[in-house]
This record gives C-alpha cells, sequence and structure tokens, in this order.
C-alpha cells in the first residue's frame, strides 16, 4: 500500500502562483509515475502533470508553460508549481501514484490523496 499526503492549495487571484506538493509513504520502491490529476464539478478526473523517476514529464496542453511538476526521489515527494493561474484551473487537484505507466499518460489508476481544493477568483 502507498499513502499519500497533499499540501498547498487555497485561494489565488487570476495570474497568481501555488505549489502543491504530495508526499508518499509505505510501498514506495514500487511507485513508476508520480503526477497531479484534477476534477471540477460536473468534469471527469482529468490529468494534470505527471513524472517517472527518470524524470520524463508529460503535461496536459492547457497548463503546458505555465505549471512545473518536479519530483524528489530521496523524500518520495512530487511538487506541482503552478503559476498563471486561471479561472479554469479551479478544481480539486489529487495526487496520484502508480506502479505502472497508467497514471503518467492520463488513465487514472494507482493510489490517491485526499485531494486539495484549488480557486482561481477573476
Amino acid at each position: 500500500q502507498v499513502q499519500l499526503a497533499e499540501s498547498g492549495g487555497g485561494l489565488v487571484q487570476a495570474g497568481g502562483s501555488l505549489r502543491l506538493s504530495c508526499a508518499a509513504s509505505g510501498s514506495t520502491l514500487s511507485i513508476n509515475s508520480m503526477g497531479w490529476y484534477r476534477q471540477a464539478p460536473g468534469n471527469q478526473r482529468e490529468l494534470v502533470a505527471a513524472i517517472v523517476s527518470g524524470g520524463r514529464t508529460n503535461y496536459r496542453d492547457s497548463v503546458k508553460g505555465r505549471f512545473t511538476i518536479s519530483r524528489d526521489n530521496a523524500k518520495n515527494t512530487v511538487y506541482l508549481q503552478m503559476n498563471s493561474l486561471k479561472p479554469e484551473d479551479t478544481a480539486v487537484y489529487y495526487c496520484n501514484a502508480d506502479r505502472t505507466m497508467r497514471g503518467f499518460w492520463g488513465l487514472p489508476s494507482g493510489y490517491w490523496g485526499q485531494g486539495t481544493q484549488v480557486t482561481v477568483s477573476s
């Protein structure tokens, strides 16, 4: 089992920045991909960004150039730096850890954090 503890999130004005953190514990040696998904009311959960231990990243198009995902393998922690936030980024953001590559490619799979709310006001 893998447990994920998220921090960060909150309310910010459009154009502002936030940083999300997610620390994994438990059977972390089995983790391949770590990343962030988000879900807005009435929408499906969607991949925001993911990273594997070797550093390869995958971003959804709408956040490219604004969000940066990074990973500290020694601390089993993944970060999401979100800049130039837009109201359409408003959602609950979920940390994801997956033993496979499904999570990396946007197929919801593996373990999930409890979610943290990000609200961007216009």
